[in-house]
């Protein structure tokens, strides 16, 4: 059995309330086989275990490891070729993205992830190209790449069956398009082979293979209400009742998306889901920019959950999540990386001072804007709880996961920090990503001191650069022309899709924010 005595400096456990934090001075943590077994001071669990080795110095924060909760992809869709635009005309540059090896691409994000302090990620599939056995081949090869390098985590296949590019049937858009563009935009959606039977296929046979494994589990995610019919929101909703797994759906990312549930439904999206029977404790909301307060209170009483993405909804103009009223309310949110952060890469420790400063509304009353215990919740227990992991994440506790992370002090207080300065203030706002110097998932170091301990990072990083120097392929260079080509339809599609006359769309009240 593997036993580890991880030491340090101050070990903050988890928090007890948006003010408070619980934190153990000189502290340490014991875990056997992955698995926490006793947590105290370090003289005190050293001298009942003077054998057991000893991970960390003393010099450093012991910290619950971070959970993404909303991700995509591997290389950023910058270095793909595709600029942050908004989000709906970004859906028509995205055509550009070459043709990855996903085994390697899921291994270049992983190494971004680990070494910020994420120990667990909520990979939402995008679709791809292809029939069912090709689609789970590759699928597979990202889990493969989790599983190498150590990580946990929460794997979906993002379910779509209609709306596949703008928020308008396929053969509708198709129709609508010039005679020269409708073929070859005919012939990129003929690359989609997958019925929405083979999706649910696909989740029934992934959650046999993986969901009994300690870092692997499987749940289900309807990709969007514009991008799922009534009959798949139907078995998406059945399914999560029979087999008992979340849901993560993106809903009302942007304005344009509350406008197109009104015109399917006439009622929010929300309402919409909600006569599925969707809206409830297995649901996670990713964004949720645009719901209305009926709608947030719908979803506290539910006891739903939202994911903040708050990079993502900066880089890709869709406005400013309430995060100040879901919290208001009692939802449980978390916090996703997305595609990429600010900085274009997956760093937890930034996207913490991020969603700390982003929602500081005028005023003085403290209530009223993030914390710092509380940005600390949502990156880690609040982050389990939206995936089938649970309550067995999240905080340093006797019985949970032994997922952790070790900051170095100095690299945070150096040259002068006032002693007044709370130990978690100093972490949340002036810990970088290189102060991490252990993380640790399921009680196994999976990077140390800047290495990897299970995957050669700089072999695989060569590999991926190697495959990608190769010229484009035909496909890949006629969906850059396709790309070129609709933008300006795109463009014209969504001119007038918000009567602006009817609604204000843009505006916000600060206090949502």
């Amino acid at each position: 059995m593997a036993t580890s005595l991880i030491r340090s400096r101050a070990t903050i456990t988890g928090t007890k309330d948006r003010l408070s934090w619980n934190e153990i001075k000189d502290g340490a943590v014991l875990q056997e086989d992955g698995v926490i077994v006793a947590v105290g001071t370090y003289d005190d669990l050293h001298r009942k275990h003077p054998t057991v080795p000893v991970i960390g110095s003393g010099k450093e924060i012991l910290l619950p490891g971070f959970v993404n909760g909303h991700h995509h992809v591997g290389l950023t869709p910058v270095q793909l070729g595709s600029p942050d635009m908004p989000l709906e005309l970004w859906f028509i540059t995205r055509m550009v993205i070459r043709n990855l090896d996903l085994y390697l691409d899921t291994l270049y994000s992983a190494f971004e992830m680990i070494g910020s302090g994420i120990t667990t990620v909520q990979h939402i599939h995008g679709w791809m190209p292809g029939t069912l056995p090709e689609v789970e081949k590759r699928s597979g090869d990202v889990i493969r790449a989790y599983e190498d390098v150590g990580m946990r985590v929460s794997y979906c296949y993002a379910v779509r069956d209609q709306n596949r590019l703008v928020y308008q049937a396929d053969e509708e858009f198709v129709a609508s398009l010039p005679a020269e563009l409708q073929g070859p935009m005919k012939k990129w959606f003929d690359r989609f082979k997958m019925s929405l039977d083979d999706a649910m296929d696909l989740f029934k046979s992934f959650h046999s293979q993986h969901h009994n494994k300690r870092r692997v589990k499987i749940q289900l995610a309807p990709a969007n209400l514009h991008w799922c019919s009534d009959t798949a929101l139907t078995k998406l909703s059945d399914a999560s009742a029979s087999y008992n797994v979340p849901m993560h759906m993106h809903l009302v990312e942007t304005a344009y998306q509350k406008e197109y549930a009104w015109r399917r439904g006439n009622c929010t999206a929300l309402e919409y889901i909600d006569r599925f029977g969707m809206v409830n404790e297995r649901l996670t909301l990713g964004h949720g920019v645009w719901l209305n307060e009926k709608d947030i209170d719908r979803l506290a009483a539910a006891k739903g959950c939202v994911c903040h993405n708050c990079s993502s909804n900066f880089r890709l103009r869709s406005g400013v999540a309430a995060l100040n009223f879901f919290e208001k309310r009692g939802i449980n949110t978390a916090i996703g990386l997305d595609e990429a952060g600010i900085n274009d890469d997956r760093d937890m420790l930034q996207e913490l001072k991020l969603v700390l400063r982003a929602h500081r509304v005028p005023g003085m009353v403290e209530e009223d804007v993030p914390t710092m215990s509380q940005v600390l919740r949502m990156a880690t227990v609040g982050g389990a709880r939206t995936t089938p992991y649970g309550e067995t994440l999240g905080t340093l506790e006797v019985g949970k996961a032994a997922d952790m992370v070790l900051l170095d002090w100095d690299s945070i207080a150096y040259p002068y920090l006032d002693e007044l300065t709370p130990t978690l203030d100093a972490v949340v706002q002036r810990a970088k990503q290189q102060s991490v110097t252990m993380t640790m998932c399921d009680g196994e170091v999976i990077y140390q001191d800047g290495t990897f301990t299970k995957v050669d990072r700089t072999a695989a990083l060569k590999a991926l650069h190697d495959d990608l120097t190769k010229a484009l392929s035909d496909d890949e260079v006629e969906r850059r022309k396709l790309s070129k080509a609709l933008l300006p339809h795109a463009r014209k599609f969504y001119a007038d899709y918000i009567d602006t006359s009817k609604h204000q769309p843009f505006y916000r009240p600060s206090s949502m924010v």
